[in-house]
């Protein structure tokens, strides 16, 4: 039902998949380690009314692995060269953990992008204190979306580890087609995510260093907040309270990857914020 496509930009090569059954434009922004392939569920979902597309954003996926250049001013400008070639003067926009917090930063320096903003249980929406990078090397080796990087001696041991993972309960037919499309084989024979190394260092450090929250937001927002996700306390939702002013949350079955666990739920939720805004 979509097409993978490929943007050449000046220094990479931007792969996103695309759907465009219907007209609204959508623009879908997966989390740390994944691809635009954990949006499949939701798509399908979506495919008679939206037109939409889900980027490999840079350094995971198909997309171009530079050595350098994971900024958030980075990551933007290749968004904003994408809309450009869709002809998009504005989309409904959803990210989902470090996307999250990327949309929240690009909604505040161009709401004109945004016909609405849907953030999925956002990472460090606060600005952290650098002494917090003496942890880097523990969160790498805790965070599930970090422990597929591999080496892996087989496909076989890889996918083992895979099912073991928050992102991947209960195995489903989606879980295992994102599973499939995040690994590859590398030189030496062994298997590992399709996610780079300098991506994931270059993404914590950017993450760490801005305040995602800094000034108010008037975009219609959907705050979608997982019962076992990494936001459960009021004092975590309080900057999305105080700087979003116009707020939804809406609670939701699942961990921090809803759209992989309990797509049901999550793609009628999402839908039902979508048809509102179109209403409106």
């Amino acid at each position: 039902m979509f097409l993978r496509k490929n943007l050449q930009l000046p220094e990479l090569k931007l792969s996103y998949l695309e759907w465009n059954r219907g007209a609204e434009p959508l623009l879908l922004l997966h989390g740390l380690g994944d691809s635009g392939s954990v949006w499949q569920s939701l798509a399908e979902f979506l495919a008679e009314q939206y037109h939409m597309v889900a980027p490999d954003m840079r350094g995971h996926g198909n997309s171009g692995k530079p050595m350098a250049g994971y900024t958030f001013a980075e990551a933007l400008a290749d968004l904003e060269a994408l809309m450009n070639t869709l002809n998009w003067e504005s989309a409904h926009i959803l990210g989902h953990s470090w996307t999250a917090k990327l949309a929240l930063l690009w909604a505040q320096q161009q709401p004109q992008r945004f016909k609405s903003l849907i953030v999925v249980d956002p990472i460090f929406i606060s600005k952290m204190p650098s002494i917090l990078k003496l942890s880097f090397p523990i969160l790498y080796r805790t965070l599930d979306c970090l422990k597929m990087m591999g080496p892996f001696p087989s496909y076989e041991a890889a996918k083992a580890q895979a099912k073991k993972l928050s992102q991947y309960r209960g195995w489903n037919e989606l879980q295992q087609l994102v599973f499939s499309e995040s690994i590859e084989q590398k030189p030496d024979g062994s298997w590992g995510s399709k996610f780079a190394l300098q991506a994931r260092d270059g993404i914590f450090e950017e993450v760490m260093r801005f305040d995602g929250l800094s000034k108010p937001i008037q975009i219609p927002t959907l705050f979608i907040q997982p019962q076992k996700g990494v936001n459960r306390t009021e004092w975590q939702l309080k900057p999305y309270k105080t700087f979003l002013k116009n707020l939804q949350i809406r609670s939701v079955p699942g961990n921090h990857w809803p759209f992989l666990v309990e797509p049901e739920v999550f793609n009628l939720t999402v839908a039902e914020f979508l048809q509102a805004q179109r209403k409106d």
